[in-house]
Protein backbone atom coordinates (compact mmCIF):
# COMPACT_ATOMS: atom_id res chain seq x y z
CA UNK A 1 0.00 0.00 0.00
CA UNK A 2 1.31 3.38 -1.05
CA UNK A 3 0.37 6.80 0.29
CA UNK A 4 0.86 10.15 -0.49
CA UNK A 5 2.18 11.53 2.26
CA UNK A 6 2.14 15.55 4.00
CA UNK A 7 4.10 15.63 6.88
CA UNK A 8 3.58 19.22 7.58
CA UNK A 9 6.40 21.51 8.93
CA UNK A 10 6.58 21.40 12.43
CA UNK A 11 7.38 17.06 12.19
CA UNK A 12 10.09 18.54 9.61
CA UNK A 13 11.70 20.73 11.55
CA UNK A 14 10.89 20.59 15.80
CA UNK A 15 9.69 17.14 15.96
CA UNK A 16 11.62 14.84 13.21
CA UNK A 17 11.94 12.33 15.63
CA UNK A 18 7.94 12.15 15.44
CA UNK A 19 7.88 12.00 12.00
CA UNK A 20 11.15 9.40 11.81
CA UNK A 21 8.44 7.13 13.78
CA UNK A 22 5.82 7.40 11.87
CA UNK A 23 7.30 5.90 8.73
CA UNK A 24 9.13 3.38 10.20
CA UNK A 25 5.62 2.00 12.12
CA UNK A 26 4.32 2.57 8.32
CA UNK A 27 6.69 0.28 6.52
CA UNK A 28 6.53 -2.30 9.75
CA UNK A 29 2.96 -2.68 9.10
CA UNK A 30 3.22 -2.67 5.14
CA UNK A 31 2.36 0.59 3.95
CA UNK A 32 4.96 3.38 2.01
CA UNK A 33 4.34 6.71 2.46
CA UNK A 34 5.74 8.35 -0.13
CA UNK A 35 6.02 12.08 0.73
CA UNK A 36 4.91 14.98 -1.60
CA UNK A 37 7.96 16.71 -3.02
CA UNK A 38 7.82 20.52 -2.22
CA UNK A 39 4.99 20.74 -0.64
CA UNK A 40 4.49 23.88 1.23
CA UNK A 41 3.12 24.99 5.00
CA UNK A 42 -0.38 24.02 4.55
CA UNK A 43 -1.20 27.49 6.88
CA UNK A 44 -1.83 25.88 10.37
CA UNK A 45 -4.86 27.27 10.37
CA UNK A 46 -8.26 27.11 8.25
CA UNK A 47 -9.13 30.04 6.96
CA UNK A 48 -12.40 31.48 7.92
CA UNK A 49 -12.88 34.31 5.44
CA UNK A 50 -15.12 32.76 2.33
CA UNK A 51 -12.97 34.73 -0.15
CA UNK A 52 -9.28 33.90 1.16
CA UNK A 53 -8.35 31.56 -1.72
CA UNK A 54 -4.60 32.62 -1.87
CA UNK A 55 -3.88 30.57 1.82
CA UNK A 56 -5.25 27.26 0.51
CA UNK A 57 -3.43 26.64 -2.69
CA UNK A 58 -0.50 25.07 -1.06
CA UNK A 59 -3.40 22.76 0.01
CA UNK A 60 -4.79 22.09 -3.34
CA UNK A 61 -1.31 21.78 -4.93
CA UNK A 62 -0.78 18.92 -2.43
CA UNK A 63 -3.91 17.05 -3.30
CA UNK A 64 -3.81 17.89 -6.70
CA UNK A 65 -0.17 15.81 -6.56
CA UNK A 66 -1.98 12.81 -4.94
CA UNK A 67 -4.47 12.86 -7.32
CA UNK A 68 -2.29 12.54 -10.16
CA UNK A 69 -0.83 9.91 -8.50
CA UNK A 70 -3.89 8.01 -7.73
CA UNK A 71 -3.05 7.98 -3.78
CA UNK A 72 -4.77 8.71 -0.94
CA UNK A 73 -3.09 11.62 0.85
CA UNK A 74 -2.09 10.71 4.66
CA UNK A 75 -1.29 13.07 7.25
CA UNK A 76 0.32 12.72 10.60
CA UNK A 77 -0.54 16.55 12.02
CA UNK A 78 -4.06 16.93 13.28
CA UNK A 79 -3.68 20.95 12.60
CA UNK A 80 -2.81 19.80 8.63
CA UNK A 81 -5.22 17.38 8.55
CA UNK A 82 -7.46 20.22 9.43
CA UNK A 83 -6.67 22.45 6.89
CA UNK A 84 -6.13 20.09 4.07
CA UNK A 85 -9.43 18.39 4.47
CA UNK A 86 -11.69 21.23 4.59
CA UNK A 87 -9.97 23.24 1.53
CA UNK A 88 -10.28 19.79 -0.04
CA UNK A 89 -14.05 19.92 1.16
CA UNK A 90 -14.18 23.13 -0.42
CA UNK A 91 -12.88 22.56 -3.97
CA UNK A 92 -15.41 19.38 -3.79
CA UNK A 93 -18.73 21.48 -2.50
CA UNK A 94 -18.17 25.22 -3.57
CA UNK A 95 -18.20 26.37 -6.86
CA UNK A 96 -16.84 29.98 -5.74
CA UNK A 97 -13.17 28.81 -4.27
CA UNK A 98 -12.65 25.93 -6.72
CA UNK A 99 -13.14 28.00 -9.38
CA UNK A 100 -10.73 30.85 -8.22
CA UNK A 101 -8.46 28.67 -6.64
CA UNK A 102 -8.08 26.55 -10.20
CA UNK A 103 -7.74 30.19 -12.01
CA UNK A 104 -4.48 30.53 -9.78
CA UNK A 105 -3.07 27.00 -10.03
CA UNK A 106 -4.18 26.90 -14.43
CA UNK A 107 -0.42 28.19 -15.22
CA UNK A 108 0.92 25.40 -13.54
CA UNK A 109 -1.41 22.93 -15.55
CA UNK A 110 -3.43 22.37 -12.15
CA UNK A 111 -7.51 21.71 -11.80
CA UNK A 112 -8.56 19.98 -9.17
CA UNK A 113 -12.11 19.15 -7.75
CA UNK A 114 -12.13 17.72 -4.50
CA UNK A 115 -10.89 13.96 -6.20
CA UNK A 116 -8.41 13.01 -3.54
CA UNK A 117 -9.41 10.62 -0.05
CA UNK A 118 -7.49 12.66 2.89
CA UNK A 119 -6.95 10.49 5.98
CA UNK A 120 -5.14 10.88 9.11
CA UNK A 121 -2.08 8.21 9.78
CA UNK A 122 -4.69 7.10 13.15
CA UNK A 123 -7.75 6.31 10.05
CA UNK A 124 -4.73 4.40 8.05
CA UNK A 125 -4.57 2.27 11.06
CA UNK A 126 -8.24 2.06 11.61
CA UNK A 127 -9.42 1.71 8.40
CA UNK A 128 -6.75 0.79 6.11
CA UNK A 129 -4.50 -1.50 7.93
CA UNK A 130 -6.64 -2.65 10.62
CA UNK A 131 -6.38 -2.27 14.54
CA UNK A 132 -6.24 -6.22 14.61
CA UNK A 133 -3.30 -6.11 12.39
CA UNK A 134 -1.35 -3.58 14.21
CA UNK A 135 -2.00 -6.00 17.25
CA UNK A 136 -0.62 -8.50 15.53
CA UNK A 137 2.44 -6.53 14.78
CA UNK A 138 2.84 -5.82 18.38
CA UNK A 139 6.25 -6.74 19.32
CA UNK A 140 6.41 -5.05 22.59
CA UNK A 141 3.10 -5.00 24.25
CA UNK A 142 2.16 -1.67 26.42
CA UNK A 143 1.26 -3.96 28.92
CA UNK A 144 0.06 -2.43 32.10
CA UNK A 145 0.88 1.28 31.11
CA UNK A 146 -2.27 3.47 31.99
CA UNK A 147 -2.76 5.72 28.83
CA UNK A 148 -5.41 8.32 28.06
CA UNK A 149 -5.86 9.61 24.84
CA UNK A 150 -6.02 13.30 24.28
CA UNK A 151 -8.15 14.87 20.77
CA UNK A 152 -7.81 18.28 20.94
CA UNK A 153 -10.11 20.55 18.79
CA UNK A 154 -8.76 20.36 15.13
CA UNK A 155 -8.87 16.45 14.93
CA UNK A 156 -12.48 15.76 15.04
CA UNK A 157 -14.07 19.50 14.24
CA UNK A 158 -15.89 20.52 12.38
CA UNK A 159 -17.09 17.25 12.64
CA UNK A 160 -19.19 17.30 9.32
CA UNK A 161 -16.34 17.84 7.30
CA UNK A 162 -13.47 15.56 9.43
CA UNK A 163 -15.96 12.82 9.80
CA UNK A 164 -13.33 10.39 11.66
CA UNK A 165 -15.46 9.76 14.33
CA UNK A 166 -17.92 10.85 16.80
CA UNK A 167 -16.57 14.15 18.00
CA UNK A 168 -18.19 14.46 21.22
CA UNK A 169 -17.37 10.37 22.64
CA UNK A 170 -14.24 9.18 19.96
CA UNK A 171 -12.88 6.20 20.28
CA UNK A 172 -10.19 5.97 17.78
CA UNK A 173 -7.33 7.00 19.72
CA UNK A 174 -8.16 4.33 22.94
CA UNK A 175 -8.58 1.67 20.04
CA UNK A 176 -5.42 2.42 19.09
CA UNK A 177 -4.18 2.23 22.56
CA UNK A 178 -5.87 -1.11 23.40
CA UNK A 179 -4.41 -2.54 19.99
CA UNK A 180 -0.71 -1.48 21.76
CA UNK A 181 -1.39 -3.49 24.82
CA UNK A 182 -1.85 -0.83 26.95
CA UNK A 183 -4.81 0.10 29.28
CA UNK A 184 -6.85 2.57 27.67
CA UNK A 185 -8.10 5.19 30.49
CA UNK A 186 -11.00 7.54 28.98
CA UNK A 187 -11.85 10.83 31.22
CA UNK A 188 -14.37 14.08 30.61
CA UNK A 189 -11.81 16.13 28.75
CA UNK A 190 -9.93 14.39 26.25
CA UNK A 191 -11.80 16.52 23.77
CA UNK A 192 -11.89 19.61 25.24
CA UNK A 193 -9.46 22.75 23.91
CA UNK A 194 -5.73 22.99 25.40
CA UNK A 195 -5.65 27.11 24.67
CA UNK A 196 -2.76 26.19 22.50
CA UNK A 197 -3.21 29.11 20.12
CA UNK A 198 -3.86 31.65 22.97
CA UNK A 199 -0.12 31.03 23.84
CA UNK A 200 0.74 34.12 22.92
CA UNK A 201 -1.92 36.23 23.52
CA UNK A 202 -2.32 35.19 27.27
CA UNK A 203 -0.37 32.66 28.25
CA UNK A 204 -2.62 32.13 31.71
CA UNK A 205 -5.32 30.52 29.24
CA UNK A 206 -3.02 27.40 28.13
CA UNK A 207 -2.13 27.19 31.49
CA UNK A 208 -5.55 26.61 33.48
CA UNK A 209 -6.86 24.54 30.48
CA UNK A 210 -3.56 22.33 30.74
CA UNK A 211 -4.24 22.48 34.74
CA UNK A 212 -7.83 20.75 33.96
CA UNK A 213 -7.09 18.56 31.64
CA UNK A 214 -4.33 16.85 33.64
CA UNK A 215 -6.06 16.96 36.66
CA UNK A 216 -9.20 14.94 35.39
CA UNK A 217 -6.73 12.96 33.59
CA UNK A 218 -5.11 11.80 36.55
CA UNK A 219 -7.96 11.68 38.71
CA UNK A 220 -9.12 8.78 36.23
CA UNK A 221 -5.72 7.25 36.85
CA UNK A 222 -4.22 7.91 33.09
CA UNK A 223 -0.40 7.89 33.83
CA UNK A 224 0.25 9.01 30.35
CA UNK A 225 -1.22 11.02 27.63
CA UNK A 226 -1.03 10.26 23.89
CA UNK A 227 -2.17 13.03 21.79
CA UNK A 228 -1.78 13.63 17.57
CA UNK A 229 -1.57 17.37 17.57
CA UNK A 230 2.35 18.73 17.66
CA UNK A 231 0.57 21.71 19.82
CA UNK A 232 -1.41 19.70 21.94
CA UNK A 233 1.98 17.77 22.51
CA UNK A 234 3.87 21.15 23.53
CA UNK A 235 1.75 22.51 25.32
CA UNK A 236 0.74 19.58 27.33
CA UNK A 237 4.09 18.86 27.83
CA UNK A 238 5.08 22.55 29.05
CA UNK A 239 2.57 22.29 31.78
CA UNK A 240 3.31 18.43 32.68
CA UNK A 241 6.02 19.20 34.85
CA UNK A 242 5.63 17.81 37.97
CA UNK A 243 2.10 16.17 37.46
CA UNK A 244 3.41 12.42 36.87
CA UNK A 245 1.83 12.78 33.90
CA UNK A 246 4.04 11.76 30.63
CA UNK A 247 2.95 13.17 27.51
CA UNK A 248 3.52 11.29 24.39
CA UNK A 249 3.06 12.00 20.05
CA UNK A 250 0.78 8.91 19.16
CA UNK A 251 3.59 7.98 16.40
CA UNK A 252 5.91 7.22 19.55
CA UNK A 253 4.07 4.83 21.57
CA UNK A 254 3.03 3.08 17.93
CA UNK A 255 6.92 2.58 16.88
CA UNK A 256 7.70 1.81 20.69
CA UNK A 257 5.30 -1.21 20.56
CA UNK A 258 6.33 -2.20 17.25
CA UNK A 259 9.79 -2.30 18.08
CA UNK A 260 10.95 0.15 15.03
CA UNK A 261 11.85 2.77 17.92
CA UNK A 262 15.05 2.62 17.62
CA UNK A 263 15.74 1.52 14.16
CA UNK A 264 17.30 4.73 13.30
CA UNK A 265 19.95 4.60 15.18
CA UNK A 266 20.51 0.95 15.01
CA UNK A 267 21.08 1.61 11.24
CA UNK A 268 23.52 4.94 11.81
Amino acid sequence: MVYSYFPGCTLKNKARDLDEYGRRSAEALGATLEEIPEWQCCGGVYPLSHDEIAIKLSSVRALADAQKKDQALVTVCSACHNVIKQVNNDMATDEYIATRANNYLKADGIEYHGETKVIHYLELLRDEIGFDQVKAAVKNPLKGKKIGAYYGCLLLRPSNVMAMDNAENPTIIEDLISALGADAVSYAQRNECCGGYLTLEDKSIPEKRVAAILADAKHAGAEMLVTACPLCYYNLKKHAEGTGIEIVYFTEVLAEALGVKEAGKEDA
